[in-house]
């Protein structure tokens, strides 16, 4: 990318949570240690970052329930933008750290890629949960700590995917989600071991055998009507379901378009907002140069 590069457009996908694990919290300051696998869906944002010499600026094309512009975390991320929301908020599908990945990359890019690769990385991690993941460009990762630790794996192939959203919206915070988990595990103990063998994210059938989501028991537990959700996709004969993340979406992988389109068709929208995509296998794009 040229230095003289005045504007970009970057695409900044959704994600799955193919497994998710939650292994201790650390004292004294609460957070959570987690092992879980990121796979990104085609499913995007999309932002335009235009060089400015008056400050952050951000203007939102989308939902009216995103909050203060001021807590976006693209703004966190230091940079202005023209942001098109596509991937629902408080989903567990990662748009608002993906947006932040994706506005450091294109500012980094109207910079001429001044910010080496690694120090990218490295500024990502302390925006927030899952940011890395999407700023590595990885399709898909095994990720440790905090999600901070990442291990980049093969892509499964791309498949249809459906995801679902319980109407009338439920909104789960993260912080409640785990606090509902801390409750339910006062005394965390051991968990026992988990083998990965890198053959089983070849294919969809076995990475439904991979494990669940630990969020699924609390959360489900607090908002019956995702537990409900669940399973109406669940009996939609889909290889994968699984709640996204600590919710509020819930996601089901398909083997073919048709499979999951009449499994929308079933399913229909008075109960649930319904979104069509599929998984992506191949890398997240740089940004592109706007005239």
């Amino acid at each position: 990318m040229a230095a003289s590069a005045e504007r970009v457009r970057i695409a900044a996908h959704a994600k799955l949570n193919l497994l998710l694990r939650i292994l201790a919290r650390e004292a004294p300051a609460g957070y959570h240690q987690i092992e879980t696998a990121f796979a990104l869906l085609e499913l995007a944002d999309e932002l335009v970052v235009t060089r400015t010499t008056s400050g952050v600026e951000l203007t939102v094309h989308g939902p009216d329930e995103l909050g203060p512009p001021e807590q976006n975390l693209a703004v966190r991320a230091g940079v202005a933008l023209e942001l098109t929301k596509r991937i629902p908020v408080r989903s567990g599908l990662g748009g608002g750290s993906s947006d932040a990945a994706a506005a450091l990359h294109a500012v980094n890019a109207l910079a001429g890629n001044a910010v080496p690769r690694h120090e990218l990385l490295h500024f990502a991690t302390r925006l927030g949960a899952d940011v890395a993941f999407f700023a590595s460009g990885a399709p898909a990762a095994l990720g440790w700590g905090r999600g901070e630790r990442l291990f980049r794996v093969s892509a499964p192939p791309a498949a249809p995917a459906l995801v679902a959203l319980a109407l009338p919206r439920v909104a789960v915070a993260t912080p409640d989600a785990y606090g509902w988990w801390d409750d339910m595990h006062p005394q965390p103990t051991a968990r026992g071991p988990l083998l990965l063998d890198p053959d089983a994210f070849a294919g969809w059938g076995s990475i439904g055998r991979l494990g669940g989501n630990d969020f699924e028991i609390p959360v489900f537990g607090k908002h019956p009507p995702l537990r409900a959700l669940y399973e109406r996709l669940a009996g939609t004969h889909p290889y994968w379901v699984r709640l996204c993340g600590s919710g509020s979406a819930v996601a089901a992988v398909y083997a073919t378009a048709a499979l999951r389109d009449e499994a929308a068709m079933v399913l229909g929208e008075q109960h649930q907002r319904l979104i069509k995509t599929t998984t992506r296998a191949a890398a997240a794009p740089v940004p592109e140069p706007l005239p």
